[in-house]
């Protein structure tokens, strides 16, 4: 069994947030080594936490890391994508909850099983798969997408700006021989970005690598299926916390966030709001909370997290 040697960022903030009820229903939505689905349940008595992952790996870890609380039946595992959320917890008579937790990105254990092929840092089949059950692989994307689809996530979900420099690139070399691992596309990307900006910025290929992740497994699309599910069930005081690693995922968090929380424009000089029309949602926090000083020097994948929260109020 793999073990999850995974600090858990902003677990304190994240599950405070949350304002959690001893006999309410929650959902940690991103179980990955446990940290929330553990501090959650420590603060249940009876009630009760569905815990989602589309890893096998991380399902197995937790039925014995968990299985205390499994056991006093605080904890049911769910695997499953966090976008068939609602799907997922009516199967299983849950129809309200009274918080959601996500902790977006990748777990540690998955960049450091070199073999999962998500680190441009090791050389290793090119997957990237969260759910290793899908057919879709970065292998796939790198070898069988054409240019332009290259470009337009390269760009999009890497924010990279030398993307149709490294589609060419790609899409010369496969021409001659399949791109297979990590090793070989990481050096395929060093060819296609120019000397002068290999030297500031981080690794060439992280942002390309990020892309790739991203379209693997449609992280964007899912997150955004789930978060508007996981608002249509949450009860009165509820609230939905989201942990997020990069631009993109806080922005899409924001946006519904405030979209929630703000009011629809409404014609000017009218003396109260109309009935129906006040925002079901507040936001708990105006701006995203980030880790203090000790988490920053303790944990380097702490840098890039922010955490947001939302509660419903009628």
């Amino acid at each position: 069994m793999t073990e999850f040697n995974h600090v858990t960022v902003l677990l304190h903030e994240a599950v405070k947030g949350l304002n959690i009820h001893p006999d309410g229903t929650y959902v940690d939505a991103t179980l990955g080594g446990g940290g929330h689905s553990s501090l959650i349940a420590s603060h249940l008595s009876n009630g009760h936490l569905y815990s989602f992952d589309q890893d096998q790996t991380a399902i197995d870890y937790n039925r014995e890391h968990l299985k205390e609380e499994i056991a006093a039946k605080k904890i049911v595992l769910v695997k499953d994508n966090f976008r068939h959320l609602k799907t997922a917890l009516l199967a299983r008579g849950v129809t309200q909850l009274n918080g959601i937790v996500y902790d977006l990105g990748v777990s540690s254990p998955q960049f450091d099983d070199a073999d999962r092929g998500f680190s441009y840092r090791s050389d290793a089949p090119l997957d990237m798969r969260m759910n290793q059950q899908q057919s879709l692989t970065a292998k796939v994307i790198v070898n069988q997408w054409p240019y332009q689809k290259l470009v337009k996530i390269l760009s999009r979900y890497g924010e990279e700006h030398f993307s149709k420099s490294i589609a060419r690139a790609i899409e010369r070399h496969r021409k001659s021989q399949e791109i297979a691992t990590t090793g070989e596309l990481v050096e395929i990307i060093k060819e296609a970005i120019p000397a002068a900006a290999r030297r500031h910025g981080g690794h060439p290929a992280k942002k390309s690598f990020q892309a790739i992740r991203i379209a693997v497994n449609d992280e964007l699309g899912a997150l955004e299926e789930s978060l508007e599910q996981a608002f249509s069930l949450l009860t009165v005081g509820g609230r939905i916390a989201v942990i997020t690693f990069q631009s993109l995922e806080d922005r899409l968090v924001k946006t519904m966030f405030r979209e929630r929380a703000s009011m629809p424009e409404l014609p000017p000089g009218l003396p109260v709001i109309p009935a129906g029309m006040e925002p079901h949602f507040k936001l708990v926090n105006k701006k995203p909370i980030v880790p203090g000083e000790e988490e920053l020097h303790g944990n380097h994948r702490s840098h890039s997290a922010k955490l947001r929260i939302i509660e419903k109020i009628n």
